[in-house]
């Protein structure tokens, strides 16, 4: 009998819902583009809402909403610091350098945000040889860091630190609402001294396709050109949006219950020969390990088995749990990589 299939290779792999479906076929819509799609508005006025921003666009991607991001509060020859290990450097093809023509400034922030005297040090003097320093980006939970939830004093301090040298600050939030589950607090404190947020509908909420951008009106009216710009202007995404508000409505809360079966595999795996178990501060649905055996090899061999697990690195592997995957499929997972880490090691 062939083993079952249990994929944990991102939280991307959630698939709607019948209720779901069912908001996405009766969804009201019109003509986004010309802002006349009602379910669009109300995805928009409701995400601005939940986060404490005064406006939002609905965008197809979490890279394209920190893409607009970038692009809406920067110009060419800018530059941006973040952490060496974000989204921003490793995951978004260098967009920020190709189409909005800034410059990385990558630090290193173990913590999952640089501390404020890190942001100080990163910030460029006057000097007609230097870029400008004009945006901090950070992220939350960070997904390199071990899915890390990063605390608010911890925000709020490297954002402070931005601030008083005229920097603006964004925050990739792309798991946020699992940050705010994780450290049970509100998503408008998370980012209450951010400038700009986006969050990501298709993650752990379950939704199909796309991300929002939220900020200041003026911020967000420019960013909306740069949808427009990189062909993110939607027609009837009614239908869409209504999976993304049928998830912030229903699927916020469930995400505990991910977070508890990522928990239970690192249980599982803890004491496993051949791997060592990452432990952030504030955890939520990844799991990273530290793979003796190369981490491309380990995944093969698991897959092999029904185990799809994500390569992040040449000795680092992660396993993510979300909606569909319950503390059976974790166990049953969990088990197979034992043995396959005791034989690899």
């Amino acid at each position: 009998m062939a083993e079952p299939r249990v994929d944990l290779r991102s939280d991307t792999f959630t698939v709607p819902d019948p209720p779901m479906r069912r908001a996405m076929a009766e969804a009201e819509v019109g003509d986004d583009v010309w802002g006349e799609d009602p379910t669009v508005r109300r995805l928009e006025e409701a995400i601005a809402e939940r986060l404490g921003k005064r406006a939002a666009v609905y965008v197809p991607s979490g890279t394209m909403a920190n893409l607009c991001a970038v692009a809406a509060q920067t110009r060419p020859g800018d530059e941006v610091i973040t952490d060496a290990e974000g989204h921003l450097v490793v995951y978004e093809v260098a967009g920020g350098a190709v189409i909005a023509g800034v410059q990385l400034r990558a630090v290193d922030a173990p913590g999952g945000v640089p501390t404020a005297a890190a942001v100080e040090a990163a910030v460029r003097p006057p000097n007609i040889h230097h870029p400008r320093s004009r945006l901090l980006a950070l992220e939350n939970t960070h997904n390199r860091r071990g899915g890390l939830a990063v605390a608010a004093d911890a925000v709020a301090a490297a954002a402070g630190a931005a601030h008083r040298h005229g920097v603006r600050v964004h925050c990739d939030g792309a798991r946020l609402f699992n940050a705010s589950v994780a450290l049970d607090c509100p998503p408008r404190t998370l980012v209450e001294h951010c400038d700009t947020v986006s969050v990501c509908f298709s993650k752990g909420l379950g939704a199909p396709v796309g991300s929002a951008l939220a900020g200041d009106v003026d911020t967000i009216d420019e960013a909306r050109r740069w949808r427009k710009r990189l062909g993110g202007g939607m027609r009837q995404a009614g239908v869409i949006a209504a999976a993304a508000l049928h998830a912030l409505e229903h699927n916020v809360d469930r995400l505990g219950e991910d977070h508890a079966n990522a928990r239970l595999l690192v249980d599982l795996l803890a004491d496993a020969p051949g791997a060592r178990v990452l432990r952030p501060q504030v955890p939520t649905n990844i799991v990273m390990l530290e793979t003796v055996a190369p981490a491309s090899l380990v995944s093969e061999r698991a897959a092999a088995r029904g185990v799809l697990t994500a390569v992040m690195d040449h000795h680092l592997l992660r396993c993510m749990t979300y909606l569909g995957i319950d503390a059976g499929a974790v166990r049953h997972a969990g088990g197979v990589l034992r043995e396959l880490l005791r034989d690899a090691g």
